[in-house]
């Protein structure tokens, strides 16, 4: 397992500064690592580190996202309103769409497969959009707009909504019946995630007061172990409660740093996001590499030219369902632009189920995991290089 850790941190972090030092994002190295690492290709990494990997995964997410919270200004949400929750959902749906319309010419399988397949596919990258977002926001780009903010908002709630509907989907491609009471989950999952965060969020936050009353001040590094062994129990409700009740885990601790921000000082919590952000630096080795030893490459070279189309044709209606939720908006030509391609990344999601239709012996299993393959291949480096070299151009900085 050291050796493995060793090979993720070092090869890692240094295909990440090569890929840097020649102006392309730091991820396209990493993912490149884990690939190459993976047991598909060389085979070097430990099974104990593959057994682990999506709990690692997830880790180095809620590190993000807990950054993320703590560099929100929810002020500034709710100036966004409505677009920020059209976001969450619209896009998706848009590209499901498109997936339901073109799959069954294109590549064969019938229309609940074909919406298995868009399902799997049509959900945004947190790991490659929230961070990108967070940047924006600390560097003041388009945040007079609140643009990032309503990105990183929608990316937020968009796997929820598709991770639900993956399941009536593959339900129904089982032979099942869908529930209509399946749907309910994602308003549920959305309402009890946040305010299981927020309350989170305020008793930390009295925690945190009330030692300060006492003189016994709590340092930043205890507060930044406090936030992520909660942060880490809300993720762990959302599974024990799942029989009865859906919660969204990632909601919650997006919602606790938000409070945590709201109540404390502004000196405390920009503090703390700063040793969030550098508990990043490893957390993003760890996570990007990993997603790239999930993914199964064997399976581009059967998924062929008709898959390929296939994405670009989907990545289409997703342009369209974001246009659609910016209707309305102060947003320019050129804001809006940025948003579509701030929508594009896929990577976290699709590695995580993109296996699962396979697993369940579905005869659409190969070909959703071979496309899962290309998406995350073609989207995670073009949306990734497309918001870092376009963001100066599209966007405007806050005066």
């Amino acid at each position: 397992m050291l050796l493995s850790l060793a090979i993720i941190f070092l090869v890692g972090l240094s295909a990440a500064a090569i890929f840097e030092r020649i102006g392309l994002p730091r991820i396209i190295g990493m993912l490149g690592v884990g690939i190459a690492a993976s047991p598909y290709v060389l085979d070097l990494l430990d099974s104990s580190i593959l057994g682990i990997s999506p709990e690692l995964r997830q880790i180095a997410l809620i590190i993000i996202l807990i950054k993320a919270g703590l560099s929100l200004d929810l002020s500034d949400l709710k100036k966004v309103g409505r677009p920020a929750v059209m976001m969450s959902f619209v896009p998706a749906c848009c590209e499901i769409v498109g997936y339901v319309l073109f799959a069954p010419l294109l590549l064969g399988v019938d229309r609940i497969e074909a919406a298995v397949m868009g399902a799997v596919l049509s959900a945004v990258s947190p790991a490659v959009v929230v961070p990108r977002m967070v940047k924006l926001i600390e560097e003041k780009w388009g945040t007079h707009k609140s643009i990032p903010q309503m990105i990183l908002a929608g990316a937020s709630c968009d796997d929820i909504f598709v991770i639900v509907l993956f399941s009536t989907f593959v339900t129904m491609a089982q032979g099942g019946a869908a529930k209509v009471t399946d749907l309910l989950d994602i308003p549920v999952s959305i309402v009890l995630g946040v305010l299981l965060g927020a309350a989170a969020g305020y008793l930390i936050y009295l925690m945190f007061e009330r030692s300060y009353q006492h003189e016994r001040k709590i340092r930043n590094s205890t507060k930044v172990i406090i936030l992520l062994g909660l942060a880490f129990l809300l993720m762990s409700i959302e599974k024990l409660v799942k029989p009865y009740v859906a919660v969204s885990g990632l909601l919650a601790v997006v919602a606790m740093a938000c409070v945590v921000k709201l109540r404390s000082e502004s000196k405390v919590s920009s503090r703390l996001s700063a040793k969030f952000g550098k508990l990043w630096l490893a957390a993003e080795v760890l996570l990007f590499v990993l997603v790239g030893a999930a993914v199964d490459v064997r399976y581009t070279l059967s998924a062929g030219s008709m898959a390929i189309l296939m994405i670009f044709i989907a990545l289409a209606f997703r342009a369209v369902g974001v246009s659609l939720c910016l209707l309305g908006t102060e947003l320019n030509a050129k804001e809006r632009i940025f948003c579509v391609i701030a929508y594009l990344p896929k990577a976290t999601v699709q590695a995580a189920i993109g296996s699962v239709p396979l697993s369940l012996g579905l005869p659409c299993g190969k070909i959703v995991l071979s496309v899962a393959v290309l998406a995350i291949l073609i989207t995670a480096p073009l949306g990734a290089i497309g918001i870092d070299r376009s963001y100066t151009r599209l966007l405007s900085p806050e005066k």
